[in-house]
């Protein structure tokens, strides 16, 4: 089996630091709940943060790798909800996260997910 991609260990160890470090400097990322993306590694740092906090329990399922693309498979909770989605990483030259799409579902977990985070970020 392969070693995990960096994102992945930094990810369980809820390490934001070393996350961000597996960042580009110009990232992408492309959020369940919001329409606009977010750009560049100090925002999507400040995002992650975020997440780490209100996502319980994250645990990695699955990891799949294909070239410069890698689908991180996850299970968490936000509350009494369950949560499953996919961070779907693409990849540049140097192996660090051009691009970040998250996935979750079902719709009850994104919905408090979204609701935990709004209050987190202060956007109502």
């Amino acid at each position: 089996m392969p070693e995990p991609h960096p994102f992945r260990r930094a990810a369980e160890a809820k390490d934001v630091e070393l996350m961000t470090e597996t960042l580009r400097e110009d990232v992408e990322l492309h959020s369940p709940i919001l329409f606009r993306g977010f750009e560049g590694r100090e925002a999507v740092g400040h995002i992650l943060t975020h997440v780490a906090a209100t996502l319980e329990d994250l645990t990695y399922v699955d990891e799949l790798r294909e070239g410069s693309a890698v689908a991180l498979r996850f299970k968490a909770r936000v509350g009494d909800r369950e949560l499953e989605g996919v961070d779907f990483l693409e990849l540049d030259e140097d192996d660090r996260v051009a691009v970040l799409t998250v996935f979750m579902r079902p719709m009850s977990a994104l919905t408090a997910f979204n609701e935990q985070m709004m209050q987190r970020l202060g956007v109502s």
